[in-house]
């Protein structure tokens, strides 16, 4: 989450007299994240957030993730549903963008989860693609393999401006995943960004999942590795947990399970995670405005992990 659109008080009450939402008590900007605006905003009935799509969110997608959040909370899964205004509308328009009012879901985001929280996380990632097996929804995966070698092209030489060498590390990864990525194990839709900053926990309970805004049809296991990644290290890419890691994967195995072919090639998906937000949080990086309220992520965190995962055993991972 962040915040890129300011949005005046008066657009927000305005905003809020299309609902049975109350009236507006508070809006505080979220600054977290670096893909949408969003506002955490208090009424007189109720606590809400407020979302406006900025630039990388295709608004033509908006209602599949519209569906897939009601899919996800039909079968029960906690996911925070868009709300729909008095005429039955989901999607608004604030401030010229896109923008929707989802419901808030208590719980807090943990920096340093413990092996408790990382199964809880894994079960609820196995729970949730067993709740898609029926989703008839697609959309396809931008950042998925494809797009990898586009992105980095774009980034270019200032790749090295962030770490020499950089760019050629980068081109090293992309020729490993050309050669390697494992393009017949199942898919299906996947969240594809299950950071513990996208999971909402009440003690070792999960209470929310949260920023499906990259989700698409795509390899499923690759779910799998792009949470180990996320759950599994320090928040600078340094100290891998081996029990963070076995519990994560114990859960996971609880609640839907990895075949072995999924397990086979978990090395090689692992390395796409790390690739793949390398390149995101590089081209963020360098393209970030510098009057944003947004918090930088470094990319050096998954240059790190992504080093790690070149040279791991699989029972060293959990596997």
């Amino acid at each position: 989450m962040a915040v890129y659109t300011h949005v005046p008080a008066e657009e927000m009450d305005a905003l809020l007299g299309r609902y049975d939402a109350g009236t507006l008590v508070s809006a505080k900007g979220i600054a977290e994240g670096v893909e949408n605006s969003n506002y955490l905003v208090d009424t007189t009935a109720n606590r809400f957030i407020l979302t406006l799509y900025e630039k990388r969110v295709d608004a033509g997608d908006l209602p599949f993730f519209f569906a897939l959040l009601d899919h996800l909370a039909d079968k029960g899964l906690p996911v925070p549903r868009t709300i729909k205004d008095q005429d039955g509308v989901q999607l608004q328009s604030v401030c010229g963008r896109p923008a929707c009012l989802i419901e808030f879901l208590n719980g807090v985001s943990v920096s340093h989860p413990t092996p408790a929280q990382a199964r809880a996380a894994g079960a609820a990632l196995g729970r949730m693609h067993g709740a898609l097996v029926d989703f008839s929804g697609r959309r396809a995966n931008a950042l998925g393999p494809e797009g990898w070698a586009e992105l980095a092209a774009r980034c270019g030489d200032d790749l090295d401006a962030i770490a020499p060498g950089l760019k050629a590390r980068a081109d090293e990864e992309l020729r490993y995943i050309s050669d390697n990525w494992p393009h017949d194990l199942p898919r299906s839709v996947i969240h594809a960004d299950l950071f513990p900053d996208n999971v909402l926990m009440l003690g070792d309970e999960i209470s929310g999942i949260i920023d499906f805004y990259f989700a698409a049809y795509e390899v499923r296991a690759w779910d799998v590795a792009v949470t180990h990644a996320a759950w599994c290290f320090e928040n600078d890419g340094t100290g891998f947990d081996a029990a963070r890691a076995h519990s994560l994967i114990a859960g996971y195995e609880e609640s839907f399970g990895l075949s072995p072919a999924e397990r086979a090639a978990f090395p090689a998906l692992a390395r796409g995670a790390c690739l793949r937000f390398l390149l995101t949080r590089a081209w963020d990086w360098l393209n970030t405005p510098a009057d944003a309220l947004v918090t930088r992520k470094d990319p050096l965190a998954f240059l790190r992990r992504l080093d790690f995962y070149r040279d791991a055993l699989p029972e060293t991972i959990g596997l």
